[in-house]
């Protein structure tokens, strides 16, 4: 009888410890991010999918092991990034900029691990998805799709005689493509004069300066352009200098120096990024289902440094732009949020 007790409780032991080793595995999930570049927008967008999945993982009881890399914009990096959290057989890959997206989309090709892009402006062209409402394989994610005519409206309702206008952009960047030339069709049926300005790293953005100064350019569009926003505190001081109103298609810019950002909350996106992940992953949801997540992006951030500096009352402009977007709110230059 010792002996039949004794293995009825080996086996309740045994059985035991195998049921919670696999419930420990399955609550354990591990996430890879790749970050395309190190700058105040998309270091936004990480931190908070990263404090955001860790909530998630407490409130749910599982372990959400993140590992982030960024690849500061360079190809080859970026590449071997992916490749590494392929092999390591990471559950989910987060891609954080239109590039990003791209290279794992192609990478997970054949593996279908589903890959989460956080601020894509437009995931249509970009082919990342079949539809916004239904992405159609093993990607999906949060776009950060700009009004392009909001911009427009909230330049000219600062200077309505203006007849030239700057288009600065990176022109192999694909978040810039359909926003510039939204821009050239608005300004072109207006009749102003358009003044392109491209570049491919921060120093020849810097260069650009110059060209614009000497042109008599006074306002300058870019949109939500990630070269364009690394160069931007190098920048600021230069165009304030000459006059130059800068509008750009994030908030981040005004917090680097530019006159005004205007676009979608990015602590926000990528809180809705972190909550689309949880979604796949504890909830079973499956990626070409869940449709691509859109914001509103109607806030105007106007950097009050800037209009000190040029003789401008913050609270005159907030009234002139108030009727053109949802909300106007000051900030002051710093490098990060």
């Amino acid at each position: 009888m010792k002996k039949i007790i004794s293995l009825l409780l080996i086996i309740v032991i045994a059985v035991s410890s195998l049921s919670a080793c696999t419930s420990k595995t399955a609550a354990e999930y591990t996430v890879g991010i790749c970050n395309y570049v190190d700058d105040a927008s998309l270091n936004q967008i990480v931190a908070n999918i990263k404090a955001t999945l860790e909530e998630i993982g407490k409130k749910n009881n599982v372990t959400i092991k993140v590992t982030e890399q960024n690849c500061n914009a360079d190809a080859n990096v970026m590449s071997q990034i992916i490749a590494n959290f392929e092999a390591q057989k990471v559950d989910l890959m987060i891609g954080v900029a239109t590039p990003v997206a791209i290279a794992m989309q192609a990478a997970t090709e054949d593996s279908k691990t589903p890959v989460v892009f956080a601020a894509v402006s437009d995931p249509l062209s970009a082919g990342l998805v079949d539809s916004l409402e239904k992405p159609g394989g093993n990607v999906t994610g949060t776009s950060d799709f700009l009004n392009t005519k909001a911009i427009m409206d909230l330049i000219f309702a600062k200077d309505p005689g203006l007849d030239k206008v700057g288009l600065l952009y990176d022109i192999g960047q694909d978040a810039s493509t359909t926003a510039i030339k939204e821009a050239k069709e608005y300004l072109t049926q207006k009749g102003v004069e358009i003044k392109e300005y491209t570049g491919t790293n921060t120093s020849e953005i810097g260069l650009l300066i110059d060209k614009m100064v000497s042109d008599g350019v006074k306002a300058i569009f870019t949109p939500s352009d990630n070269t364009v926003m690394t160069a931007e505190l190098s920048i600021y001081e230069k165009l304030a200098d000459n006059g130059i109103l800068h509008y750009a298609g994030a908030d981040s810019f005004a917090l680097n120096g530019a006159f005004l950002g205007y676009g979608v909350d990015y602590a926000n996106l990528g809180v809705k990024t972190a909550e689309m992940v949880g979604q796949i992953l504890i909830e079973g949801k499956d990626t070409a289902t869940l449709p691509v997540m859109t914001f509103d992006n109607g806030t105007a951030t106007v950097n009050t440094d800037i209009c000190e500096k040029l003789g401008l009352d913050y609270d005159e402009l907030a009234a002139t732009f108030s009727p053109f977007c949802t909300k106007v709110q000051p900030i002051k230059t710093a490098e990060s949020f």
